[in-house]
């Protein structure tokens, strides 16, 4: 068949999709709720269900009241338990796999439960949906006409009394139709390959023979790809190696940091981006519009949704509000509820509501990451803005940077302590410095504050590390490719030191 014609079949296939989320940016509340009572009732005769006694819920403030916020630790035993081979522990189908992460707060390996449902109705509808938001959005799109460029993690999967772990990516992989690994490269076999440093150029020796329209994957690894691509061709930008390139979908970090380098590798205006929210417990949201810095919650993927404001996070008056209860521009810790059996599981994140109708969002950090040492409660999307506007005044660019505090002595106020490995550095250091902390206080008012007459806080320092520091680090931490990402902020000193050190 030939592929403009395969182009347009795919384009009416997804494009079904787009009624059904129609439905759910009409009613958000109602999908909300049926959401929640269809996985109560399918896990009402797990251990889980019986301990709470899922049968008897009938509404949202029972479910809030009875069942409490879990962090991974938490639910560890009853993950185990699932990895020892026993079922319907948490969940009413069986958890044949699980992905392997240690994100980046924690060295210990998390082993999250994936179910066929969330497979399914999760992660390949997200992937679905993007691409159904996308042609929709862009009616000449000819995406299909040839193949896209992943970059996921890495690593085969391993056995376990009968089940499975891996990164999330080589799960997907394993499971994925045969017809998608055609649509894609580099082809499965160098996908699962687990040294980064041989990964690299095999990617890289598969893709540049490829007609290649869109990526896919994390702006931090996928910058080293197309940076070592370019080298290895000597070509200018990436239209001279994929000229029919037209997306780069991307997620895992911020992207703000690195969108001018990328319109440097993607010299024509009509290159479009488009951001995706997901993890290693879900896909949660994605970027439905044309040149969108907001992420649609999507509302149909198996994941019931809750808030902990940030102002009363981890305190004795803590609240925990449903959708229907969020305001606007506020900071908010995110709680899930899964069709792979996380009850009410605080995932870690924090995002901000940018629009109510529909719900739209802002991924702004991690509750572990953001700086709150003198009460300015400094948060990740504050440093990656304020970065990128100071390296676009000054005419610089960034590889990678983590922030710590400088603790208050006797005789010296606090700071925050920066380390920042630049691709191009600024002429003037100094400059860099004052200006970042010009950025960070119209972008953060607590921080302002307390850099009022340097009352609390002494102006920032900032260290300009090595070449490869990051690269070095990460390596030296068995953290090369997919999804790993270096923790921007921190109340302590641990990276920050490590970094010095190397």
């Amino acid at each position: 068949m030939p592929l403009p014609i395969i182009n347009s079949i795919a384009s009416w296939i997804l494009k079904k999709r787009i009624h059904q989320i129609e439905l759910f940016l009409k009613y958000p509340h109602e999908v909300q709720e049926e959401l929640l009572f269809n996985l109560l009732k399918q896990a009402e005769q797990t251990v889980v269900g019986k301990k709470y006694d899922f049968s008897s819920i009938k509404n949202y403030s029972t479910f809030n009241e009875r069942i409490p916020i879990a962090t991974y630790e938490e639910l560890e035993p009853f993950i185990e338990q699932t990895r020892q081979g026993a079922q319907n522990v948490f969940w009413n189908s069986n958890i044949k796999y699980f992905a392997k992460s240690s994100g980046t707060t924690n060295a210990k390996s998390k082993f999250i439960p994936v179910s066929n449902e969330a497979l399914e109705n999760n992660h390949y509808k997200a992937s679905k949906d993007l691409l159904a938001l996308y042609l929709h959005n862009n009616e000449d799109s000819q995406l299909f006409v040839g193949k896209s460029l992943r970059l996921g993690g890495s690593k085969q999967l391993y056995e376990n009394n009968n089940t499975f772990f891996g990164d999330l990516s080589a799960i997907l992989i394993d499971n994925m139709p045969i017809w998608a690994e055609f649509s894609s490269t580099p082809s499965n076999k160098v996908s699962l390959m687990s040294d980064w440093e041989t990964k690299l150029p095999a990617i890289i020796k598969e893709s540049i023979q490829e007609n290649v329209t869109s990526l896919a994957g994390v702006p931090s690894w996928m910058m080293v790809l197309l940076n070592h691509a370019l080298e290895q061709t000597g070509k200018n930008n990436l239209l001279e190696i994929w000229p029919n390139v037209e997306v780069y979908f991307h997620g895992g970090v911020s992207f703000d940091p690195y969108k001018e380098q990328y319109k440097k590798l993607f010299p024509k205006d009509n290159f479009k981006y488009y951001e995706i929210y997901n993890a290693s417990e879900g896909f949660f949201a994605l970027q439905d519009l044309n040149n969108s810095n907001e992420l649609l919650l999507m509302l149909d993927y198996g994941i019931f949704y809750e808030f902990i404001p940030m102002d009363t996070f981890g305190k004795i008056n803590q609240k925990i509000i449903p959708l229907s209860e969020v305001e606007l521009h506020k900071n908010y810790a995110l709680v899930i509820t899964t069709n792979s059996g996380l009850w009410r599981y605080l995932i870690g994140d924090t995002i901000r509501f940018t629009s109510l109708n529909p719900y739209r969002i802002r991924v702004t950090g991690r509750t572990k990451h953001h700086i709150n040492v003198f009460g300015e409660e400094l948060m990740v999307e504050n440093t990656d803005v304020a970065i990128a506007k100071t390296c676009a005044e000054l005419n610089c660019e960034v590889v990678d940077y983590t922030v710590a505090p400088v603790f208050m002595s006797e005789k010296t106020k606090g700071a925050h302590e920066w380390i920042i490995e630049f691709k191009k550095k600024p002429e003037d250091i100094h400059l860099f410095s004052k200006i970042l902390d010009l950025k960070l206080q119209e972008l953060n008012s607590d921080y302002e504050a307390k850099r009022y007459n340097n009352m609390t806080l002494n102006s920032l320092i900032v260290n300009v590390a090595r070449e490869n520091l990051f690269y070095d680090w990460l390596k030296a931490n068995d953290k090369l490719g997919g999804q790993h990402k270096v923790p921007r902020l921190s109340n302590e000193r641990k990276y920050l030191e490590e970094l010095l050190t190397l």
